[in-house]
């Protein structure tokens, strides 16, 4: 049987090892982010989605955070396949002298082969456009469903998809997912199956504007 204190103590471990999923990451300028939940009666997955923009890498990168007692590879957390770069023509974008800027001529932002007209202006921080792709363009942001199962079993179920959810206090920095009332309620989902046991109360908190101090480092 699958036991809330099981999926505790997994995430638990990855908050403490730093691979557990930080919206307020020091590399990642927050974009976006997806949450999905898989199960049957003798498994277990979750799988989050934050998508950022990291000036070091030089893209737009959506990174897989895999949780569960079921991994087909690598452990709980992320590996080398959970990177997965967004934008195709980022040398078009970036300005020679500032390559966090846009360069001007306003060029087409190219993601996954599909040009995509976004408004920006010459010298402006490449984070603010690449948000602007968000809503209308976020499903090509975020991963499809070979991307998101590619450490999960092919035939197990996947219960629950979030849009946005709370993650933790943005003032408690260490908070643990023992201690964030999302992650305690989609433990006992997982434990019983029952999805109605996911019931909120705080206000979702993944928007980036809610992580101001993202892409700090």
């Amino acid at each position: 049987m699958i036991t809330s204190d099981e999926v505790l103590a997994q995430l638990d471990r990855a908050a403490k090892g730093f691979d557990f999923p930080d919206p307020e990451h020091g590399y990642y300028y927050a974009i976006d982010g997806r949450l999905h939940a898989f199960r049957d009666e003798r498994r277990w997955a979750l799988v989050i989605e934050l998508v950022g923009y990291n000036p070091r890498a030089g893209n737009v990168i959506d990174v897989l955070h895999c949780f569960g007692n079921c991994l087909t590879e690598g452990e709980p957390g992320y590996g080398h396949g959970d990177f997965l770069a967004r934008v195709d023509n980022m040398h078009q974008l970036e300005d020679h002298a500032h390559s966090t800027r846009l360069r001007g001529g306003r060029p087409p932002v190219v993601v996954r082969g599909q040009a995509l007209e976004v408004d920006g202006t010459e010298g402006e921080p490449l984070w603010d456009v690449f948000r602007r792709l968000v809503p209308e363009h976020r499903d090509l942001l975020l991963a499809d469903d070979e991307e998101l199962c590619h450490r999960l079993p092919a035939d197990l179920p996947r219960i629950m998809v979030l849009e946005e959810w709370w993650h933790r206090d943005p003032e408690r920095h260490d908070q643990l997912p023992s201690e964030t009332e999302t992650f305690v309620q989609l433990a006992r989902v997982f434990a019983t199956g029952d999805v109605t046991a996911y019931r909120p109360t705080h206000a979702p908190n993944t928007h980036w504007s809610s992580w101001p101090e993202s892409g700090w480092l």
